[in-house]
This record gives C-alpha cells, structure tokens and sequence, in this order.
C-alpha cells in the first residue's frame, strides 16, 4: 500500500487547518490516496478544539501580547499551542485503512511516531488515549476525527518548543505539566528535514507502507483558499464558543 507525502513546510495558522479539511474532502471524493501531510505553523499559534470555549481556555490578553494566533480546528479534544519549532502530522485515510475502534487507531499511528523517534535515537511509549511518552514526559499528543468513511488523526511532535510563552497564553496549564521535547531528550538537535524523514520513516515502518512524494492537487489548493476566507480565517469561526 502506498501513500501520498505531502510536506507543506511552514503554512499561516488559518491555512494549515483549511489544508487538512481540504484533503479529508478530497480523500472522501476518492480523489486522492491515503495521504501523509506534514507541516510547521508559521506563527506562535494556539489550536483549539472544535467545541472548546475560547475564555475558558486561552488569555487573550497574553496572546496579544505575544503575538500568538488563534485557530479553530475541524478536530476535538483540548487546546494546544504550536510554533514554528513543532512538526504537526496529519494522516487522512479511507476506514479499511486503519482499525474499526478509535483508541485503537490512536495506537496504531501513534506507533509510527514512536518508531520515528526510534530514528532519532529517542526511546517512547504511547499512553492512552493519544500520548505519546519519553521518559514519562509528554513530547506528542494527536486527535482524531472520522466523516464520511474518513479518518483523520493529527498530532505535534515537539522538536523545541517555548514552554514561557505557552504556559503564559494557555489557561488552566500547570508550568511544564510533563512535557518534553527532542531538545531535551538530544545532545544535538538534528535539523528539522531530518526529524520529518525520521517520522516518514517510522510510520512507513509501523503501518507496512509505502510513501511516495506527492503535492496538493489544484482542487484541494482552491478548496483551501475557500476554507481560509468562509471557516478558519474568520473571527467567527475562531470565537463560536
């Protein structure tokens, strides 16, 4: 079985989400394979899920303050803040791709994280329901979505990541709350193509695939766009709840 690799590299808050949900449509279209998509937000970014209420989860005011975007994702589960030193996965696959239960399906692909970081050197273990564990810290968390016979699972895997400004901007987060990341688990911190080919590499080997290069289509560009100025670009959208 082969999938499709996309590497957006860095893309603004707004379009990384509007990407996925362009994919899952175009996956469910049967327009395109099971496709890989990796990527880095260009911006501090906090990442809502889709149910979440903004006041209860992110100071506005500290986000404001330090420059850091808000986004509404398609997905649920609890917030997360990003940044250009985080790689975010996300895999789009037809149902007979992927295990019928959803905690199953977390361990599964959290697995090919697992063996990424192997790659690197780095021993983890996953923890239910979607962790992913280095010496008992936090490095990578992911959430999951299905629709029409499509699952969408996406995650983070923190490669550096500024824990002053985070804790700063997110409410009701403990400093540090057993976290970790590939700086503090690394003497040297391998450049950030390594630790994508690392992660291609892994869930090439967790899940028996193939990955070949691939890019956008023009229709899932288009749809992008679209989803930016009528979903993830508005305040509407980012302040529902």
């Amino acid at each position: 079985m082969t999938w499709r690799l996309v590497d957006s590299d860095l893309l603004a808050p707004a379009m990384a989400s509007a990407v996925d949900e362009a994919i899952l449509q175009a996956r469910k279209d049967g327009e395109v394979p099971d496709t890989f998509h990796l990527y880095r937000r260009d911006a501090p970014t906090v990442s809502l899920g889709y149910f979440e209420k903004v006041a209860e989860r992110v100071d506005l005011d500290a986000a404001r303050e330090h420059h850091v975007a808000l986004v509404r994702r398609m997905s649920g589960g609890g917030v997360i803040y990003t940044d250009p030193e985080q790689i975010i996965y996300t895999a789009v696959v037809g149902q007979a791709s992927v295990p019928e239960s959803p905690q199953e399906t977390f361990r599964v692909l959290c697995q090919g994280i697992i063996d990424g970081l192997g790659k690197l050197g780095v021993e983890a273990h996953f923890r239910p329901v979607n962790d992913v564990l280095v010496g008992g810290r936090k490095i990578s968390g992911s959430a999951q979505m299905r629709r029409h016979g499509v699952v969408l699972q996406h995650g983070t895997l923190m490669v550096r990541t500024d824990y002053e400004r985070m804790f700063t901007v997110l409410r009701g987060k403990r400093p540090r709350d057993g976290m970790t990341s590939l700086a503090e688990e690394m003497a040297e911190v391998p450049a950030m193509d390594t630790v994508k080919n690392a992660l291609v590499q892994g869930f090439s080997s967790a899940l028996g695939i193939e990955m070949a290069d691939g890019k956008l289509s023009e229709k899932e560009r288009d749809e992008a766009d679209r989803l930016v100025r009528t979903t993830y670009g508005r305040e509407e959208h980012t302040f529902r709840y």
